[in-house]
């Protein structure tokens, strides 16, 4: 008796539905993100480091649409240093619902600053989010954006593009 009694309770997780241990974004979550970020050109030729904010919001349990800044700092041994920055509109999609969440998305806005050409910048992303705790989350991201003076030079300029990567951590709320 006191074996069988022993099996079953040994057995009770089994019978136990099995649960995520985080919560993934639902409907309706906003995000914020900070993150640091570094950015290069198509080369890798120069590269900036710098900061990265990110507030969106969860159309739907996948869709996130939301606003990103970006501040960079170039500091030249001998010479003056300089900033830029970039702000970008992004639609990203999520795909599942676990700790490890992929996702990929768009981007369309703009660079400008000191020593930098101001511009349109379009592009593509992907990244994924690790949920470290219910509603908190390590992201690692890379775009490459496309860089244009107007919608004659979108069709032309794909090579003339930029990396942006991030790595940060968010919050859903």
């Amino acid at each position: 008796m006191h074996k069988r009694y022993w099996i079953a309770i040994a057995a009770l997780p089994a019978a136990i539905p099995a649960t995520t241990a985080f919560a993934a974004p639902a409907a309706g979550d906003r995000s914020f993100t900070i993150s640091g970020t570094g950015a290069s050109d198509k080369n890798f030729d120069s590269t900036t480091f710098g900061t990265t904010g990110e507030l969106g919001w969860f159309m739907t349990d996948a869709l996130e649409l939301g606003i990103r800044q970006s501040v960079n700092v170039l500091t030249i041994d001998h010479g003056d240093d300089s900033w830029s920055g970039a702000t970008r509109g992004f639609a990203d999609y999520h795909f599942g619902r676990d700790t490890l969440i992929p996702y990929v998305g768009a981007n369309l806005g703009g660079l400008y600053g000191d020593g930098v050409h101001d511009t349109g910048a379009a592009g593509l992303e992907t990244g994924v989010k690790f949920y470290v705790k219910d509603k908190t989350f390590v992201a690692l991201q890379v775009e490459y954006d496309f860089l244009f003076n107007d919608t004659n030079d979108i069709d032309n300029r794909f090579d003339d593009g930029a990396f942006f990567y991030t790595l940060g951590v968010g919050f859903n709320f």
